[in-house]
């Protein structure tokens, strides 16, 4: 009989071991939500606390702009927002995946900003990594993208489209041509559909859903010779052939 005594005896020491190789200070993804949360709350009033607290000293953060910023820098952002500004962040769309001593963050950013009583929105995607070292969870990479989004359209005096109207070449056998009904604005590379311009100003076209600018360009002699494919400040012109 004193065999089940010391198998049971075995089994319950094996438990007791595996408990305790089990890790420790396990977190969840609703709380590294709260923390983030916490950080974004804090930007309107200017509370660094959070910002010293989550980030890492050797942390990497890439903000919607490309800039890299060291905790130093990334702290020292953490102004109050000046007189007559006020505004909020909030988290949505999160996923995370979170494994041992890692803990991967992906959310979206909803901003408003309020500037002299006139409101502003901005959404953002941001991806955090957090490690857990002595104990503690801290941010050690973050990146943050901005979200498209299009120009409010504007007026235009579509008298002036007759001076945009014809065929434009990038390259031989490469040529896009821009028409009108008389009150919208066309462009068709080759045997492609039709793109709407929207026009931001006169002079000055976008289309819906892509990034960059269309424009212009007017010779000394005041007639329009070519069109300007504006992309990330950089210019791709077609000349106009006729």
């Amino acid at each position: 009989m004193r065999k089940p005594i010391i198998l049971f005896c075995v089994i319950e020491l094996a438990l007791l071991t595996l408990t305790a190789c089990k890790p420790k200070n396990h977190i969840t993804q609703d709380e590294l939500l709260r923390r983030t949360q916490e950080l974004f709350d804090s930007v309107a009033t200017g509370d660094q606390t959070p910002w010293k607290k989550y980030f890492a000293e050797d942390c990497m953060y890439f903000d919607e702009k490309g800039t890299n910023l060291n905790k130093a820098a990334l702290v020292a952002n953490i102004t109050p927002l000046p007189a007559g500004y006020s505004g909020s962040i909030k988290l949505g769309n999160a996923q995370s995946h979170i494994e041992r001593n890692v803990a991967i963050l992906s959310y979206d950013m909803d901003e408003k900003e309020t500037i002299f009583g006139q409101e502003l929105t901005a959404r953002y995607h941001a991806t955090d990594t957090w490690m857990r070292r002595h104990g503690e969870w801290q941010i050690v990479a973050g990146q943050v993208l901005r979200y498209y989004g299009d120009p409010a359209p504007g007026k235009v005096d579509t008298a002036k489209f007759a001076a945009y109207l014809g065929t434009y070449e990038l390259a031989p056998g490469n040529v896009q041509t821009i028409s009108t009904d008389g009150k919208l604005l066309y462009r068709q590379r080759g045997e492609r559909p039709k793109d709407l311009l929207i026009p931001e100003t006169t002079g000055i076209f976008f289309r819906k859903g892509v990034e960059g600018r269309i424009l212009f360009r007017y010779a000394d002699n005041g007639k329009v010779d070519a069109l300007i494919d504006r992309r990330n400040n950089e210019d791709v012109v077609w000349r106009k052939i006729k």
